[in-house]
């Protein structure tokens, strides 16, 4: 007497869309604030009043603001763990790693460490045989010498079509 009786669940003939077709609408969403939004992100990025840590449980969490789904840069055990990082905004593929990585020095800086103490690093381009000579060459005069970290490097399809590079990298505190 009184109870609430079980509420009939939605399914997929009453609504059509599909897991799928959800993520892709949700990239697209995200995709869209993403490279609609870059100058508010540099802005953010290299902005001496950006939004402080969020953290919780000894792990720090930065660039939360950037886009909905994830966090740049996650701090955990004295560990800073970059999320990939790309540019839309160069011409080629030179351009965009030079930007990537200056994102990532900006990054690795906000989490108090240096390209020094990369552990490891992932490459992926839109082209690996067109680009990877000129990417290498740029990541060559940006890399430590003396503290190279372990490296992979693969293409595959990039978020949107003018992406031709990202980089996700580790490093120690």
């Amino acid at each position: 007497h009184g109870a609430i009786p079980p509420q009939p669940s939605i399914t997929q003939a009453q609504h059509p869309i599909t897991d799928s077709m959800y993520c892709t609408m949700l990239g697209h969403r995200i995709l869209k604030t993403a490279l609609t939004s870059t100058a508010r992100r540099q802005q953010s990025l290299f902005s001496k009043t950006a939004a402080p840590y969020n953290s919780s449980g000894g792990i720090t969490r930065l660039g939360t603001e950037v886009l909905p789904t994830m966090s740049q840069a996650v701090v955990h055990n004295e560990i800073v763990y970059l999320s990939g990082q790309v540019d839309g905004t160069g011409e080629d593929v030179v351009a965009q790693t030079k930007n990537v990585l200056a994102k990532v020095d900006a990054y690795l800086e906000e989490a108090g460490t240096d390209k020094s103490k990369l552990l490891t690093s992932t490459i992926w381009l839109k082209n690996i045989e067109r680009d990877f000579g000129a990417m290498n060459e740029v990541w060559c005069q940006w890399i430590d010498d003396n503290n190279k970290p372990v490296r992979a490097t693969t293409e595959a399809s990039l978020a949107a079509p003018n992406m031709l590079v990202e980089i996700q990298v580790t490093a120690a505190k």
